[in-house]
């Protein structure tokens, strides 16, 4: 893909780095001098150090014939006018940080695809690896429901019973899925069916509508999750 990629900064730089890593022609665009430089010798890319909210500066960068375009700054308005400037380039891809959530609308009044501020996206992956160790990985959707990774201990109330079983114990409840199990001695993830044996040392990825609260965690054996 030929990709343009708006900032080089902490967000920009590691997005840079994988883009080129998987073999995409990238473009950067960086205002900054400083950041500029440390892109064009870090990574195998073009790097343009120009205000990325003119048209010019996106003509210069081959926006006619990019897929995609991801705007990185720490500026929701900078983010705004090159996602505009992107729609008169036809660009297929346009997708931006959004670190005010009052600003989310306007972003979606133009159609562009969003990460909503990634800072608060780590504090809280950070958050939850002290307050739920028990989850080795996680993803929130919507306003409660979590797809989460799981480990099943020796005293987890699921182990040893089927799914079926779990379920009519009442262990597992009409909000949770079991979706895939991961088992040491098999080379590929179990898929899950009725009548599966939940086992110990079971890598479960679960989803939840209700989250992945202690009560949840208590499931799969991991009572440490609780707070005194």
């Amino acid at each position: 893909m030929y990709i343009i990629i708006v900032g080089a900064g902490d967000i920009g730089s590691p997005l840079i780095e994988i883009a080129t890593r998987s073999g995409n022609e990238v473009v950067v665009i960086e205002q900054d001098d400083e950041r500029a430089n440390r892109a064009a010798d870090a990574y195998d890319c073009l790097v343009i150090d120009a205000d990325a909210t003119t048209k010019e500066t996106l003509a210069d960068a081959g926006a006619e014939r990019a897929d995609a375009i991801i705007s990185t700054t720490d500026q929701d308005a900078t983010n705004i006018m090159v996602c505009l400037l992107a729609k008169e380039f036809d660009i297929p891809s346009i997708l931006s940080v959004v670190h005010n959530p009052e600003h989310m609308g306007v972003f979606e009044q133009i159609g562009v695809n969003t990460m909503e501020n990634p800072q608060q996206l780590i504090a809280e992956y950070l958050y939850r690896a002290v307050a739920r160790p028990a989850i080795v990985d996680y993803m929130r959707i919507g306003d409660e429901a979590e797809v989460f990774e799981i480990t099943v201990t020796e005293n987890a109330p699921i182990a040893g019973k089927t799914l079926q079983e779990a379920a009519r114990s009442g262990d597992l409840t009409d909000d949770m899925l079991v979706v895939a199990i991961e088992r040491e001695e098999e080379s590929q993830p179990i898929t899950p069916r009725g009548d599966t044996v939940i086992r110990e040392g079971d890598l479960l990825t679960v989803y939840s509508a209700v989250g992945a609260d202690p009560e949840i965690t208590d499931i799969f054996g991991h009572y440490e999750d609780r707070i005194d």
